[in-house]
């Protein structure tokens, strides 16, 4: 028997839409109830052919919990916060990673027992962990700590020695690794957990995004922080930049997705749209760390942006500065697009698991005033919470 004739003898088993109706209408259903695979129609409240007409003919909004633990880091701040280290004696830019279980909530009123990478405060254990930020160099030091019942690692995608590759090395429950390497390409990357069953523990949580700066003139960091420099120096412009890792979370173990998620909270990002200014460069990090589906995908609304795959190649002197200054600024904008000799220009991105890339793109006048939405171009992705708004002012 197929999977499909073995759903359909299960009448009383939830959709993963109508998981996202009940879950919209704070009906308490928690992922151990649906592991029992329990009817939940005794759950439901009484207005619910007014929920499910709602949610069949417009986007969900009010549905998002505010951060998946009480008090802990929201999808908001974990959008434009970074994690630096800390230069240690030895001048290496060093890390500290514990690998913690928790229960996050990934919709209001639904819970999902993770395995998650914390930082220091203001990082507490989330899924995705924090975004870690380096320089072009930098001696790197990660200091890993396990605190779960089960064997992790971290495998960082890049270039590294093979003690650093976070694969034979399995770290045990209390054990420390250190992760040493020179931070090299300059790029975007990621990490995640690399032991068997690898599709479990990044399913669970054991992930986050990792980027190397190239060193620039005009860049996040302290001018007291040193780095040795490996390439000619590079100039990436001041933006808004912003981190978003797209993820899916199995909340009731059937080797299906039943919420998808930018940074760990379903429809987060319409509940609380992202602010940005028209003429603003805004710059995203985009990873996928996705599970159980192939590929997952980025969509901006009434606009374009630049694509740069892994982000390491691009020409640095193709900024809005050295367009036409006597252009106005919607055509300065139009001028800017398409100066970068490495860049793509598009509106959609699609992209495999570990795949990673930075969009750029500069709201124009015509935007002012307006809401645009941004999600991933699969329709049910959308449905089941991967879908935020842009508010351009």
């Amino acid at each position: 028997m197929n999977k499909e004739e073995q759903k359909e003898k299960r009448p009383d088993r939830v959709s993963r839409r109508d998981f996202l109706k009940y879950a919209s209408a704070s009906a308490g259903i928690t992922a151990a109830t649906l592991a029992l695979g329990k009817t939940v129609s005794s759950t439901l409240p009484t207005t619910r052919s007014s929920v499910t007409e709602q949610f069949l003919h417009t986007h969900p909004f009010g549905i998002a919990a505010a951060s998946q633990v009480p008090g802990g880091m929201t999808p908001m701040e974990f959008l434009e916060k970074w994690y630096e280290g800390q230069i240690n004696a030895a001048g290496e830019r060093e890390f500290r990673l514990d690998a913690l279980p928790q229960t996050i909530e990934v919709a209001k009123g639904v819970q999902y027992p993770a395995w998650t990478f914390a930082g220091p405060p203001p990082w507490g254990p989330t899924a995705p962990g924090p975004t870690l930020r380096c320089r072009e160099g930098d001696k790197v030091r990660i200091k890993f700590h396990n605190g779960d019942r089960h064997p992790h690692t971290i495998h960082l995608h890049g270039i590294h020695p093979g003690d650093a590759d976070g694969v034979f090395e399995i770290i045990t429950t209390g054990l420390d690794y250190d992760y040493k390497f020179e931070a090299d390409p300059f790029g975007l990357f990621l990490y995640h957990c690399h032991v068997t069953p690898v599709k479990k523990h990044i399913e669970k949580g054991l992930y986050g995004a990792f980027i190397v700066d190239p060193v620039n003139v005009v860049d996040p960091f302290p001018p007291t922080l040193t780095h040795t420099p490996t390439t000619q120096p590079a100039t990436r412009p001041l933006a808004k930049e912003m981190f978003m890792v797209m993820n899916g979370f199995d909340v009731d173990f059937d080797g299906e997705n039943e919420f998808y998620t930018v940074n760990g909270i379903a429809n987060y990002y319409l509940d609380y749209p992202i602010r940005i200014g028209v003429g603003e460069l805004v710059r995203i990090y985009l990873v996928n760390m996705t599970e159980f589906d192939a590929v997952n995908s980025f969509h901006l609304h009434g606009n374009m942006f630049r694509l740069y795959r892994t982000g390491t190649k691009f020409d640095p002197t193709a900024t809005f500065a050295s367009t036409n200054p006597l252009l106005s600024l919607d055509d300065r904008i139009k001028q800017w697009l398409y100066l970068d000799d490495f860049a793509e220009v598009t509106d959609t991105v699609f992209l495999g698991q570990g795949e990673r890339a930075i969009l750029e793109f500069i709201p124009k006048t015509i935007h002012r005033g307006g809401r645009f939405l941004f999600h991933a171009h699969q329709s049910e992705f959308v449905e089941l919470g991967w879908t935020g708004l842009f508010n351009v002012v």
